[in-house]
């Protein structure tokens, strides 16, 4: 799935990122059409440019749609991006509908488009097993939720680029909860007290993120 330039994010959203220290990212966070102070949490230190700014807790670059060009042009090309991909994602022909009534807790899942006309729930551990090349596509109609202490496991080769969670409700992963993928919601993402995931947060409003790890899958 092409994510166009939303790829050079980590963590993208419309509305606003939020941490509670302290957190750990690795990769560039953007934030548009909300201004800076919408990044709330982070101590931004803004570059001499006013281009970009830093945080202790980010390895990577800050942006935000009120910096100096081309910050701006390049945030608004990147949230259309991220919008196409949703759409993208959520067109795709399902292969498997409803799989496990909305609740997927303790399942070995092969690659394919999976849709719920539901929330998704889950509750313990779900392995997703495939090779390098194979791809992901969880389509869902309403939230996401995983448990608090539970897991993503990719298995033989599996990448999380090649992940995907389409979400049209909000995302709301439990304390210590550990993802894996780029998660694309219409509305909201929140990881809870040292949540983690290695993947993409798209937002199309905001992002929260409390003592949590987000690292940007490898390419």
């Amino acid at each position: 799935m092409n994510l166009g330039s939303a790829k050079t994010f980590v963590i993208l959203a419309e509305s606003g990122i939020s941490t509670v220290p302290t957190a750990a990212v690795t990769g560039n966070l953007g934030v548009s059409p909300a201004a800076a102070t919408s990044i709330t949490g982070f101590s931004l230190s803004a570059d001499a440019t006013n281009v970009f700014s830093s945080s202790p807790q980010v390895t990577g670059k800050v942006y935000a749609a009120d910096y100096t060009a081309p910050t701006p042009s390049n945030l608004t090309t990147a949230i259309g991006d991220m919008q196409t991909a949703f759409t993208d994602a959520a067109g795709r022909a399902s292969g498997v509908t409803e799989l496990g009534a909305g609740n997927i807790g303790g399942m070995t899942i092969a690659p394919g488009v999976y849709k719920w006309g539901t929330g998704l729930l889950i509750p313990t551990n779900v392995t997703l097993s495939g090779t390098a090349t194979d791809v992901w596509i969880f389509q869902i109609a309403q939230d996401l939720t995983m448990n608090s202490a539970t897991k993503i496991i990719l298995a033989g080769g599996a990448l999380a680029k090649n992940v995907f969670w389409q979400v049209s409700g909000l995302v709301d992963l439990g304390t210590t909860a550990h993802c894996e993928g780029v998660v694309m919601t219409k509305t909201s993402v929140t990881l809870r007290t040292g949540a983690s995931i290695n993947g993409r947060l798209f937002a199309q409003t905001a992002v929260n993120i409390d003592g949590s790890t987000v690292v940007e899958p490898a390419p």
